[in-house]
């Protein structure tokens, strides 16, 4: 805090520190190190100093008033406009992956009643946590579990069998294991390819359960042979482990699609970053109307100042008590 305070080093240098100190896996470390390094903060000053010069240029017209803007300088005003805020909505379309470094990447197993999902867990955990029995509907609510995988934060989800049949304590874990699938970043589908009729139930589930990022996974391989589908889908057997260092691979496949460049070090990994990125694009567009509009210069200045306000708020060039000590109490790291 003396460090920020002083000036040796801004409010977002200051916010990687305490995400150094918290890092739990080589992602989110080497994110937060590249903020630290500081090219998040100097594209953060850019975009200021971009902002600053249109605003220098809106008010000089209020400073002349009978010096109208030539239409040419308009037209150029608007573009340099359009084209901040084109880069801060990519900055904070970032944080999806941001959060995702910080929080982890989430993934549903999910299927109907013992086609192996308890298994599935247990191996991508290496350890028993989920209780395994032959019996249909054993797993009746969810149990999370966090891996790293690749580097990344991994949140493994294990639900209840999705069937018709079942109590009413079942169908309430049918219940929630519905809205973990909905809210999942990824969905691993089971299915048992050891059953006669597993094409038509694989086919019926697809229909029913199936989103836009989903691996179907075809579970004991070892009573079965792979055949052809037109459906594709990764068969595995968790009993002998066969197959399941090619899941892994695809999983982690889909995780680093769903991330930005982490090298540049220009990624979102703040909840509060992201809200004063929102704030500002807000009075962006609005400055954008009002000067497309021809509005009275004063407010389309006002706009534009109440932007650079939610962007110095990152850096902490405007900053309150309440906040800094919001951010600073996440430095304890021990009585």
């Amino acid at each position: 805090k003396l460090a920020f305070l002083s000036g040796n080093i801004d409010l977002a240098k200051a916010e990687s520190v305490a995400e150094i100190i918290s890092a739990n896996t080589e992602s989110s470390y080497n994110s937060a190190r590249e903020h630290l390094i500081g090219a998040y903060s100097e594209h953060i000053g850019m975009l200021r100093n971009s902002l600053i010069e249109i605003i220098a240029d809106v008010e000089a017209s209020i400073d002349y008033p009978e010096d109208e803007i030539d239409p040419k300088d308009k037209e150029k005003l608007q573009n340099d406009l359009k084209d901040i805020i084109s880069k801060i909505k990519e900055l904070k379309n970032s944080y999806k992956g941001g959060k995702i470094i910080q929080e982890g990447y989430t993934i549903a197993i999910a299927g109907r009643p013992n086609v192996g999902k308890s298994s599935l867990f247990n191996l991508l955990l290496k350890q028993n946590r989920a209780l395994v029995t032959p019996t249909a509907g054993t797993t009746r609510d969810y149990l999370t579990e966090s891996i790293e995988l690749g580097g990344y934060k991994v949140n493994i989800v294990d639900t209840a069998g999705m069937r018709k049949s079942g109590g009413m304590i079942e169908k309430e874990g049918q219940k929630s294991a519905q809205k973990i699938i909905d809210s999942a970043d990824l969905l691993l589908w089971m299915f048992d390819l050891s059953q006669k009729n597993w094409k038509s139930n694989l086919h019926k589930d697809v229909d029913k359960y199936s989103k836009a990022n989903n691996i179907l996974v075809g579970n004991k391989l070892d009573k079965s042979t792979i055949t052809d589908s037109y459906i594709e889908y990764t068969a595995i057997s968790c009993k002998t482990k066969k197959q399941i260092s090619v899941l892994k691979k695809e999983i982690l496949m889909r995780i680093e699609a769903t991330l930005p460049d982490l090298t540049s070090g220009l990624v979102v990994t703040s909840a509060r970053h992201k809200q004063k990125l929102s704030g500002a694009l807000q009075k962006l567009k609005e400055a954008e109307k009002k000067l497309q509009a021809d509005e009275t210069p004063e407010l389309t200045a006002f706009d534009l100042r109440c932007s650079i306000n939610e962007i110095d708020e990152i850096t902490g060039k405007v900053y309150n008590e309440d906040i800094l000590g919001k951010i600073f109490s996440k430095f304890c790291i021990g009585k």
